[in-house]
């Protein structure tokens, strides 16, 4: 097939590498300019570099709906433009310029978690099943007719930089059996169910604070949601920003107001927390292993010597 590619940071660059090794022709690739948004600088391998060292003609573009590219489709007649972590939407007037339209593999179980962060919203979500679904691009943002969807289980000490390297490896396999299905003719793909999506916005700095009313169930998966190299799930004691490494629930039900530093337990200690915290029903969080703003690393035990305290969300 000929095919113009539109893609951005890792899961791009796999989805690239994987096709200038394949039978099928790129004649272009669209790609978004260089980003300081913190989410767009962790997996971040260039698309941009690896098409100039093929030779491939670039257009570095946030938005690709503007005329000179559809000037440049009209020229190209691609049979199939192939999106992996494009992050805008495209209109129907651009890609119904490629003869079979334009697929989207998005690390996601679709229709829900649509949008931004998929794999940290749904650890913080205590989702026990994640993966990939390469889907038709329609007039609605990830709510195309799914090609191939593929399926990864979520264990409980998963973590999101897990779940990256476990769902980034399906992105080639999945596009490559995408375009054969579509290149044999195949047409009766699988619709989605409007009322079933959801969808994520990006997730920023207050979506990893911590809130000591959540259970501690849902604090240890924000934890894991927040791991490096991503930016961690973070409170304060004594005014001092803590960023928590490593965290579990508490064998134990702890009774109080929230954020108490409780006990000992482990390497950690364990913090009150919960909805219903002061009728003592809720179990505490282990706060294993933490990291202050100057880097040092502490397990939970070394850095609360005393017992008394409180973590909080904010200063």
């Amino acid at each position: 097939m000929r095919i113009v590619f539109m893609g951005y940071q890792t899961w791009g660059h796999r989805v690239l590498e994987a096709l200038l090794k394949s039978e099928h022709e790129l004649p272009l690739v669209i790609t978004h300019p260089t980003s300081n948004h913190l989410y767009e600088t962790i997996w971040n391998d260039s698309v941009a570099t690896l098409a100039e060292q093929h030779g491939i003609p670039v257009l570095e573009r946030k938005y690709a709906n503007d005329e000179e590219v559809a000037a440049l489709l009209r020229e190209l007649k691609p049979d199939l433009l192939v999106s992996s972590d494009w992050r805008t939407w495209v209109a129907p007037h651009i890609y119904g310029l490629a003869t079979h339209g334009a697929i989207n593999i998005h690390d996601a179980l679709l229709p829900r978690y649509g949008g931004f962060a998929p794999l940290n919203w749904a650890l913080v979500n205590g989702e026990r099943e994640v993966g990939v679904t390469v889907h038709f691009m329609n007039e609605d943002f990830d709510l195309g007719d799914i090609v191939v969807q593929k399926r990864v289980p979520v264990s409980d000490k998963d973590t999101v930089t897990d779940l990256f390297h476990k769902t980034v490896e399906l992105f080639v396999p999945a596009t490559l059996e995408a375009i054969d299905l579509i290149g044999s003719g195949r047409t009766d793909w699988t619709r989605q169910d409007p009322a079933q999506a959801t969808f994520f916005h990006k997730r920023s700095v207050e979506d990893s604070r911590i809130d000591w009313t959540w259970p501690a169930r849902d604090i240890a998966n924000l934890v894991r949601a927040q791991v490096d190299p991503y930016p961690n799930a973070f409170a304060y004691f004594n005014g001092q920003r803590v960023r928590i490494l490593s965290a579990s629930v508490s064998q134990l039900r702890l009774g109080g107001t929230v954020g108490r530093v409780f006990r000992p337990e482990g390497e950690g200690v364990a913090v009150v927390c919960g909805p219903e915290a002061r009728r003592g029903t809720e179990h505490g969080l282990v706060v294993a292993r933490l990291r202050t703003d100057d880097g040092e690393e502490h397990r939970g035990v070394d850095f609360f010597r005393a017992m008394g305290g409180y973590l909080t969300s904010h200063p």
